[in-house]
């Protein structure tokens, strides 16, 4: 039987496990995913060694970054990115050949790419500098649109601090993606520190989480009337290419 899994820390309520289980039953394949929660990505090793039945896994936070090193071959989006969310797993001549993939970028482009389309000329903000950052910053550029990162640290250019945020900055800015846990469950009671009363109902709120299904940052933007968009469409685009990517 074959098997998939999802590597990451802190995975009570992923939604990968069920996602899958139902296309295996939807294709009536004998398959299994499991969950691979880790304190330490030294253990990652081990669970490839262990498990001679695995063919693919997915990666999540913290260890989209830390995987390159263990990979034979990675695919020109990691490069770009700096980061693996898939992983193929071949067997060659009784030898385990690991090739690093991100479908992140994938679905993302299917989810901004329309918004792009009906707002012409839309700039961006990118809440978080971390690894969906860096993919999201991938797929702007792609599209062609302008855009800066907004870090609790920040260290470059096109880097701004929360508490430096103007009316300007959203009056230029009216596409706002969180790519921060922050509002994920279990701590849904939080929002990114951002100054929500510059927000407008011509603003559009793009959250990468998708549990809760409506995080507090979308309820905000709710509540002035911007247009709020959660991770769960991304999510299934993204898993169903690395679906493809284990089975090509």
């Amino acid at each position: 039987m074959n098997q998939y899994g999802l590597i990451g820390k802190n995975l009570t309520h992923s939604f990968s496990p069920e996602y899958f289980k139902q296309k295996f039953q939807k294709l009536k394949i004998d398959a299994e995913y499991k969950i691979y929660d880790i304190d330490d990505i030294e253990e990652f090793p081990d669970i490839i060694a262990s498990n001679p039945s695995l063919i693919g896994l997915n990666v999540t936070i913290p260890y989209k970054r830390s995987l390159g090193s263990f990979m034979n071959s990675i695919d020109n989006s990691v490069n770009i990115t700096g980061s693996i969310n898939t992983i193929k797993i071949d067997n060659i001549k009784g030898k385990k050949v690991l090739s690093g993939y991100n479908t992140d970028v994938i679905g993302l482009e299917k989810t901004i790419k329309p918004i792009v389309k009906k707002n012409p000329g839309i700039k961006a903000m990118i809440l978080g500098t971390g690894a969906s950052a860096n993919s999201v910053a991938y797929v702007l550029r792609k599209l062609g649109v302008l855009f800066f990162f907004v870090s609790r640290q920040p260290s470059k250019l096109l880097h701004s601090h929360y508490s430096w945020l103007q009316k300007s900055d959203f009056k230029l800015h009216n596409l706002i993606i969180n790519t921060t846990p922050v509002g994920m469950f279990p701590d849904f009671q939080n929002s990114p520190q951002i100054p929500y009363e510059f927000i407008t109902k011509d603003h559009i709120l793009f959250d990468l989480i998708y549990n809760p299904n409506e995080t507090l940052f979308l309820k905000k933007g709710r509540k002035i009337g911007a247009r709020g968009i959660n991770g769960n469409e991304m999510l299934k685009i993204q898993a169903d290419a690395s679906w493809n990517i284990w089975n090509k």
